[in-house]
């Protein structure tokens, strides 16, 4: 029986083409002009300044938004990236731009499992102040308040058991009671190596074809939130 869950976002609680079609070609178009308004203020400056690091000491900054722009085409999960454009994204949010895809039956367990008690946490490539955004700004409304931690890979790699071990350690919990739900299999493989119960979110929309047999890893597998029983 589990006594909190962790769930991964895209393709998990929310469709991928969300983030590919909408958030990152926003933040692509954003990114210069972001850039040329923010670009001395410390909590931008920070994390620019680490990119023209790690790319020869490139020091105009309209070459590391060409950088940033490529990294956003390749869809590197670089947690400089993810930072600024979450910072990109809160503009979005706030002026309405556009609200945060969730799938329905994901809003709906958020709500009954929250309901019922059972601690809910976030574990994305995304910035946890993306995160927040997003499920601030949801086609569900704001269901912030159902949470009760969030992590990004600030904590470690998603496909690396350590950073399950250390998102255990911050719950507070034993990882053999934490449940994570997510669409790649690598990440859950992760998970159950630190000792976590497992479930692959398996979604038509997201996956045309049905992962099944040792496609799916040995993780349960659901196509939908209301499948899952976090306390069997």
């Amino acid at each position: 029986m589990a006594r909190a869950i962790l769930t991964d976002i895209e393709g998990t609680t929310s469709g991928i083409s969300f983030v590919k079609d909408v958030l990152f070609p926003y933040a692509r178009r954003a990114l210069p002009g972001f850039v040329r308004a923010h670009g001395s203020e410390p909590g931008v400056r920070k994390w620019l300044d680490a990119v023209a690091a790690e790319n020869g000491g490139v020091c105009r900054d309209e070459m590391v938004v060409e950088v940033l722009q490529g990294w956003i085409d390749q869809d590197r999960k670089h947690t400089a990236l993810k930072a600024l454009q979450g910072m990109i994204w809160a503009a979005g949010y706030r002026d309405a731009d556009f609200t945060a895809h969730i799938y329905p039956d994901a809003a709906d367990g958020l709500v009954r499992w929250h309901a019922a008690g059972l601690p809910l946490y976030v574990y994305s490539s995304g910035s946890v102040p993306a995160q927040r955004l997003f499920f601030g700004h949801s086609d569900a409304g704001d269901l912030t308040r159902l949470f009760s931690g969030w992590f990004d890979t600030e904590v470690g790699g998603k496909r690396e058991a350590d950073s399950y071990r250390r998102i255990a350690e911050a719950i507070e919990l034993p990882a053999s009671e934490i449940l994570f739900l997510s669409d790649v299999v690598e990440e859950l493989d992760a998970a159950r190596e630190a000792g976590m119960d497992t479930v692959l979110v398996d979604r038509r929309e997201d996956y045309p074809e049905a992962r099944t047999g040792e496609a799916t890893g040995g993780h349960l597998r659901v196509e939908t939130f209301d499948r899952i029983d976090p306390q069997a």
